[in-house]
């Protein structure tokens, strides 16, 4: 399935993409199985991003060392690569189990 991400609210878009990945857009749709639908996604530096979360919403990450704490702003993350934005949007939806790798690696975000 093809999406045009043009226009489109990041948040509104990445709950409409956790669904198809899971599968519930099916009728024959099971929690336990994963669905083969594979979503691809273009014009990703085109989609919308409301308020004021372009500075001020903070993705952390940590080294394991003392001290490592990194701290990337949307603003900084969506100049460098929009398409790791709108992943790890879809990433935060979908649910924590054995099939979110699966899941998410039939993510496809095309330029």
């Amino acid at each position: 399935m093809q999406i045009d991400a043009t226009n489109k609210v990041l948040g509104r878009l990445a709950s409409e993409i956790a669904k198809i990945l899971q599968g519930k857009h099916k009728v024959n749709f099971r929690p336990e199985r994963n669905s083969d639908e594979i979503v691809e996604v273009k014009n990703v530096d085109k989609m919308k991003i409301t308020g004021k979360k372009l500075k001020t919403k903070v993705y952390y990450r940590h080294s394991g060392y003392p001290g490592g704490l990194k701290r990337i702003t949307l603003e900084e993350l969506f100049n460098k690569d929009p398409g790791e934005v709108l992943r790890r949007a879809v990433l935060g939806m979908l649910p924590k189990n054995k099939l979110r790798k699966r899941r998410i690696k039939r993510l496809r975000i095309i330029r």
